[in-house]
C-alpha cells in the first residue's frame, strides 16, 4: 500500500502545484514508484486527446507520468456543470467512486502517491465533493499550505482546520508558504507559538521567490491572446517588472530595472527605436526583456523595419496601454511544463529548502 499525502491550501495561489512539483521530485529520490492525482479538477485542459486537469498534464508531462494519465485526473469539471448538479441532473455518487477507483490504482502502481486538492477547504462543495470530504474518503493524511504572513495566515488555517475536521479529515502538517525571506524567522516563530498545542506540526515553506511568481513572456502573450514575435529562449524569459513607458526616452532609460517589459504605444517612434537599438548591447539586453506594443495608430515603417531587425521579444496589440499594464498587474503567473527555468528553480529549492524526511515521517 502506497503512502499518500493530500496537497491542501487556505486558498488559491499559494503553492500548491509548486509543492506537488517539489514533492514529487523529492519522492523520487526515495522511493521507486511515485505518482501524482488531482481528483477533482477544475482548469481543464486537453493532453494526448483527453480532456483532465490542467495542473494532472503538467505533473504527467514534466515527470513522464503520461501512462497514468487516465487516473490522475479522475473527475474533471466543465463549464455549466455545476449547474447541472444543482438542478438535479447528475448526483456526486458516480463522481465520488470514479475518485475512489482511480486512487485505489494509483495506489497499487506506486509506493508514494500525491493527492492534490482544488483552491481552499471549500472547493468542490457544490457538487458535495469539497477537498476535506476528498481527503476523509481517500485517508489520506492532510498538509495544508497557508500564506507567509502571521494573522491572516493563522486566521485562514483556523478556519480551513475546522471544516477538515468536521468532515473528519486528519489535518497533519500546515505549512507557511511564500514567506518573505526577512520575515522568515519571525513568520515561523509565531506560527508555532499560535499553534504549539494543535494536533497538526507547523513545517517551513518556501521563501518568496520572483522567478517562480514572475511572469515569462510567452505566458504573457496567451494571457493576452498575442502573437509573440520571439524565438524559444527569449519567449521563455522571466519578466521580472513592468513598466509603462510613458516619459522621455532618457526618462524611461532610467528606469529600466532587470528584465523589464515596457509597455510603449505605437506613436512612439523615438522611444521604440531606441530600445531596439539597445536591446543587443549587453548590459542593456539584460535589462530589457521585450515589448507590448498598444495603440490603434499603426507603427511607422522604418520604426517596424528597426524593431524586426533587432530581434528584440515584441507583441503588437490595438488595446490601449492602460488596459493592457492592468490585466498584466492582475494575473497570477501559473507553471507550465514549458517553463524550464522555473521548474528547474521549484527543483532546486526543493532540494535546498523542503524538508522532505519531516513530511515523510508525518506520514
Amino acid at each position: 500500500m502506497a503512502k499518500k499525502i493530500f496537497v491542501a491550501a487556505t486558498g488559491q495561489n499559494l503553492g500548491k502545484t509548486t509543492l506537488s512539483l517539489s514533492l514529487l521530485h523529492m519522492a523520487r529520490k526515495k522511493y521507486r514508484r511515485v505518482g501524482f492525482i488531482k481528483p477533482l479538477g477544475p482548469k481543464p485542459a486537453s493532453f494526448r486527446g483527453l480532456d483532465v486537469d490542467k495542473d494532472a498534464a503538467l505533473m504527467a508531462e514534466v515527470y513522464g507520468l503520461e501512462e497514468d494519465i487516465r487516473l490522475m485526473s479522475p473527475v474533471v469539471l466543465h463549464p455549466g456543470e455545476t449547474k447541472k448538479f444543482i438542478d438535479g441532473r447528475w448526483t456526486a455518487a458516480p463522481l465520488a467512486e470514479k475518485i475512489r477507483q482511480a486512487t485505489r490504482e494509483l495506489e497499487e502502481k506506486c509506493d508514494f502517491l500525491i493527492i492534490e486538492g482544488a483552491g481552499h477547504v471549500g472547493v468542490g462543495s457544490v457538487i458535495g465533493l469539497n477537498n476535506a470530504r476528498i481527503a476523509r474518503m481517500l485517508d489520506a493524511p492532510v498538509l495544508l499550505i497557508c500564506g507567509g504572513g502571521i494573522g491572516n495566515a493563522i486566521d485562514s488555517v483556523h478556519m480551513n482546520v475546522a471544516l477538515y475536521r468536521q468532515e473528519g479529515a486528519d489535518v497533519r502538517m500546515v505549512l507557511p508558504n511564500k514567506i518573505l525571506p526577512e520575515k522568515r524567522k519571525e513568520t515561523l516563530y509565531y506560527m508555532g507559538l499560535s499553534f504549539a498545542q494543535a494536533s497538526f506540526k507547523i513545517l517551513p515553506g518556501f521563501n518568496f521567490s520572483p522567478i517562480l511568481a514572475h511572469p515569462t513572456l510567452q505566458h504573457l502573450s496567451r494571457l493576452l491572446h498575442l502573437s509573440l514575435r520571439a524565438d524559444a529562449t527569449q519567449a521563455s524569459r522571466i519578466v521580472h517588472h513592468i513598466h509603462l513607458g510613458a516619459a522621455s526616452a532618457p526618462r524611461v532609460l532610467d528606469a529600466l530595472k532587470a528584465s523589464t517589459l515596457l509597455v510603449v504605444t505605437s506613436s512612439r517612434d523615438e522611444l521604440l527605436v531606441m530600445l531596439a537599438s539597445l536591446y543587443d548591447i549587453p548590459e542593456y539586453h539584460s535589462e530589457i526583456a521585450g515589448l507590448i506594443i498598444p495603440g490603434v495608430s499603426p507603427v511607422t515603417n522604418v520604426t517596424q523595419l528597426i524593431l524586426d531587425r533587432s530581434a528584440i521579444p515584441y507583441m503588437r496589440t490595438n488595446a490601449n496601454s492602460a488596459e493592457v499594464y492592468s490585466i498584466i498587474k492582475n494575473d497570477v503567473a501559473k507553471i507550465t511544463a514549458e517553463d524550464r527555468e522555473k521548474i528547474e528553480e521549484v527543483q532546486k529549492l526543493a532540494e535546498t529548502e523542503m524538508d522532505f524526511s519531516a513530511i515523510d515521517a508525518l506520514l
